[in-house]
């Protein structure tokens, strides 16, 4: 391996120009931990975050933003017993996944699926650790139960309506284009709403409220979303595109009894995303090998593209997930 290698950083806050190439040491791997040659990296809204100053990297984790990729094993540090050199993998990143090298707890990494190449297992890590933690652990959804997913047509909604169908609930999602809603409906979703069109609490009300609500917009969705809940629901918080404040009546929580909850991947402790990764290899690694569920691609960038694919990620057209392509 080289002693450099060739990576993306953000050279200050600020819309997608600021991503720059650069060159930077290549990593070595601590104890516990690998290096994976990347292949490709995922691109995700909190990389948006990060370049805008908004999601601060943890203590330790490269400033590098890229928080999942795929590649192959290429160093493995002391107390790694599991991988070896060459291992074709995909991983859950503390950051630094823009870039030719990255190290990461080797407890953080899955085998490519069988069926799906590289390209394609980078779109995992970041949304299914995501989908399973917040929606089947946290949100503990049961086969019956009605599931309303915002944003369906994202690289988490897709996700989500694709487990969730298949573990029996019946969906619902919003999305912004009949394009996008198509799309949801053959993944999965039973009823998929453009919410540019339709008031989405009025449909989800009409069949008897969500027993579970996955969102990411939050601002003025966060009353709208208590109101749709059936009694007993629960609301999962994952991010706010929309804003994090907003004036809500808290009397629905008591007489329907309501649960608000939440949480965020990546300031999580190490052994917490490493149960996730084993409840995966166990429970979802099985279904993408035999294709009953798949990664939704939209579209590959290089990697000194970066800032063309934050643009297209925050355009908000896109279906899936994006990538870059960051082998030489």
């Amino acid at each position: 391996m080289t002693e450099v290698m060739r990576a993306i950083e953000i050279s200050s806050h600020g819309g997608p120009s600021v991503l720059k190439a650069t060159t930077r040491r290549r990593p070595e791997p601590a104890h516990g931990h690998v290096v994976i040659e990347v292949a490709f990296a995922g691109v995700n809204r909190p990389d948006a975050l990060q370049r805008a100053g908004l999601y601060n990297p943890p203590r330790g984790a490269s400033d590098l933003p890229g928080l999942e990729a795929s590649g192959t094993i290429a160093a493995i540090g002391s107390g790694v017993s599991e991988w070896t050199i060459g291992d074709s993998v995909c991983a859950l990143l503390p950051g630094g996944g823009y870039a030719e090298f990255v190290s990461t707890p080797a407890a953080h990494c899955l085998p490519v699926p069988e069926g799906l190449g590289l390209k394609e297992a980078a779109c995992l890590p970041e949304t299914y650790f995501t989908v399973w933690s917040n929606v089947f652990i946290r949100g503990s959804l049961k086969g019956g139960e009605r599931f309303l997913v915002h944003g369906g047509s994202s690289g988490i909604g897709t996700t989500a309506i694709q487990l969730a169908h298949h573990f029996g609930a019946r969906v619902f999602t919003t999305a912004g284009s009949e394009e996008k809603c198509q799309a949801c409906r053959e993944l999965g979703a039973e009823v998929a709403i453009n919410y540019r069109e339709t008031d989405f609490v009025d449909v989800i009300k009409s069949e008897g409220g969500a027993d579970l609500i996955l969102d990411m917009v939050g601002g003025s969705y966060i009353q709208r979303n208590l109101s749709a809940l059936a009694d007993d629901g629960r609301l999962v918080q994952i991010a706010f595109l929309q804003g994090p404040t907003e004036r809500i009546n808290m009397v629905q929580l008591m007489t329907r009894r309501l649960t608000m909850t939440g949480s965020t991947l990546r300031p999580q402790t190490d052994l917490a995303k490493a149960r996730i990764a084993q409840d995966l290899r166990e429970t979802v690694w099985p279904l993408l090998a035999k294709g009953r569920i798949a990664p939704v691609l939209d579209s590959e960038f290089p990697l000194n593209q970066a800032a063309d694919a934050h643009t297209r990620m925050e355009s908000s057209n896109h279906i899936g997930k994006i990538v870059l392509s960051v082998a030489s």
